[in-house]
């Protein structure tokens, strides 16, 4: 467990690390680079750097948590990765069942997996589930996300790096844009981020707009027309950060 600067969640909890490039969003992967910088620093759970593993000794960690978090799920990594044992994934999932004070927003690009594991997994209302979209060649991920039985079901459209004209919404709660950060980052361009905001409010669905990125991501920020807008999907309050939103 580690607390997180990523905007939208309060912790990070990896039962496991590393993963495989599966499509564009993957090229300049921030996991892939953290992983080596923690190989580099003797951290004794990268010690394969970005190489696949699970970490049976941190499915207790949940359980000693005082009162509620919110918590993102394999930061490091794909839970539905192919190479994943499925009877961890459930594992992982007994966990985050058993302990409903916490949310856990799980996060993946294997959404085929996803909906292939679907009907084994229990799908308690603390467990948000979201697939990468990071332009129009990989849609296709929301459809399966659409089909689990997620209660709460969301899009992390970062890094954006192509527009996402007539997006299906229909069960989606939660949209997340961003750009890509780093010394590479691919462009964002605005009436992308726009475009997308406008079918949230068609939709109504929430919208999280997490940053324009770049070299200098924290420079950039991540006002849009002068806003932030930091919209969750469920009304429930917690501290996210430094501020207090509803989610």
């Amino acid at each position: 467990m580690a607390q997180s600067s990523i905007e939208w969640t309060e912790l990070t909890w990896n039962p496991t690390t590393g993963c495989t490039k599966i499509s564009a969003g993957c090229k300049y992967c921030y996991a892939e680079v953290m992983a080596k910088r923690l190989q580099a620093m003797g951290l004794e759970k990268y010690k394969n750097g970005f190489g696949l593993a699970t970490h049976a000794d941190t499915l207790q960690t949940p359980y000693s948590w005082k009162g509620s978090k919110l918590v993102f799920v394999n930061s490091m990594s794909d839970l539905f990765h192919p190479e994943i044992p499925a009877d961890f994934i459930k594992r992982v999932f007994d966990v985050m069942n058993d302990t409903p004070q916490h949310t856990y927003q799980v996060l993946t690009k294997r959404a085929d997996r996803l909906f292939t594991m679907n009907g084994g997994l229990t799908w308690t209302p603390n467990i948000w589930m979201g697939v990468s979209v990071e332009n129009s060649k990989v849609t296709e991920r929301i459809d399966f996300l659409r089909e689990t039985d997620a209660k709460v079901k969301f899009l992390s459209c970062e890094p954006l790096i192509g527009p996402l004209h007539g997006l299906n919404l229909s069960g989606i709660d939660w949209v997340i844009v961003g750009g890509e950060s780093g010394k590479k980052a691919r462009p964002i361009e605005e009436p992308w981020v726009w475009d997308i905001l406008q079918q949230c409010r068609e939709a109504e669905v929430a919208f999280f707009f997490k940053q324009w990125g770049g070299r200098n991501k924290k420079k950039s920020g991540r006002l849009l027309g002068g806003n932030v807008y930091s919209e969750m999907p469920v009304a429930a309050p917690k501290v996210v950060g430094k501020e207090k939103y509803k989610i």
